[in-house]
């Protein structure tokens, strides 16, 4: 069927151009050929170019290879958009030509699960298509690496999270700790603030209790002292007044008479006594 429809298309394509334009086409098919093998992709993709715009070849051989020219230029913008017509082709040859190469530009832009779905698509349409299948799994091999690799990643995230949870709620513990003893240190410091100050509060009013006391023993010794002296009867201060004595003299006097009575007392009582004799009556 695809031999009949070429030679269909080959006379089309005669009647539509004449012998010139023919040889012109082969031509420049051979010239792009050429320079494509030669690596000469630029000379490559202007010969294609001009016998796809300008001449109308529609032939999808030749615009595999205008795309694959593209790509081998590094023609990020221009090789995507050729390849994508073709994997509408019904020659399975081309059509999985076509994905396969859409997906390695799709792995070499990271995009290795929109690569490994057009590998996949190459091999169901061509599954004779060896480096379709190669490039699959190689990216399937790479995605599980770095399913993988993202696992633990959470997975040390996930612990290291945890630890810092466990760090931080130990630090906060701590802390919590810390602030407790501080403020049971403020409260102690207070209470011995308080403590001393009824100390010395205490002190101080003992202090002023015993000074009182000493005070009132003095004042008490004192009027005991002063009572100790004989006031003057009336009859005594009229006398001193006629004798033009004062009546401090005269008590100066009494109290100089009462010491040495005193005295004399005390030095009678240390006479000793002479022992009676036991074998006498008392008489």
């Amino acid at each position: 069927m695809k031999v009949i429809l070429g030679i269909i298309a080959a006379q089309l394509l005669l009647f539509a151009t004449g012998p010139g334009d023919i040889a012109k086409i082969n031509s420049l098919k051979s010239e792009a050929k050429a320079a494509y093998i030669k690596g000469d992709y630029q000379v490559a993709i202007d010969h294609y170019k001009y016998l796809v715009d300008s001449l109308g070849v529609k032939e999808e051989e030749v615009l595999l290879n205008l795309a694959n020219a593209y790509f081998n230029s590094k023609d990020t913008l221009n090789a995507p958009a050729s390849y994508l017509p073709l994997t509408q082709s019904t020659d399975t040859k081309i059509k999985s030509i076509a994905q396969q190469q859409l997906g390695v530009m799709a792995n070499r832009n990271g995009k290795f699960e929109e690569a490994l779905n057009y590998f996949k698509q190459a091999l169901k349409t061509a599954p004779d298509n060896d480096d379709a299948r190669y490039n699959y799994e190689m990216v399937k091999k790479k995605i599980e690496e770095e399913k993988k690799k993202q696992e633990q990643q959470n997975k040390d995230q996930n612990k290291e999270n945890k630890d810092d949870k466990k760090e931080s709620n130990k630090d906060k513990k701590d802390q919590q700790n810390k602030d407790q003893q501080d403020q049971k240190n403020k409260e102690d410091q207070k209470k011995d603030k308080q403590d001393q100050q009824k100390k010395e509060r205490q002190e101080q009013k003992d202090k002023e209790q015993k000074s009182k006391e000493e005070k009132d023993k003095k004042e008490k010794e004192q009027q005991e002292k002063n009572s100790e002296k004989t006031d003057l009867p009336p009859s005594v201060t009229e006398k001193l007044k006629e004798m033009q004595m004062s009546e401090e003299k005269a008590k100066m006097i009494l109290e100089a008479m009462r010491n040495q009575e005193v005295q004399y007392l005390q030095q009678n009582k240390r006479k000793a006594t002479k022992p009676k004799d036991k074998g006498k009556p008392d008489w």
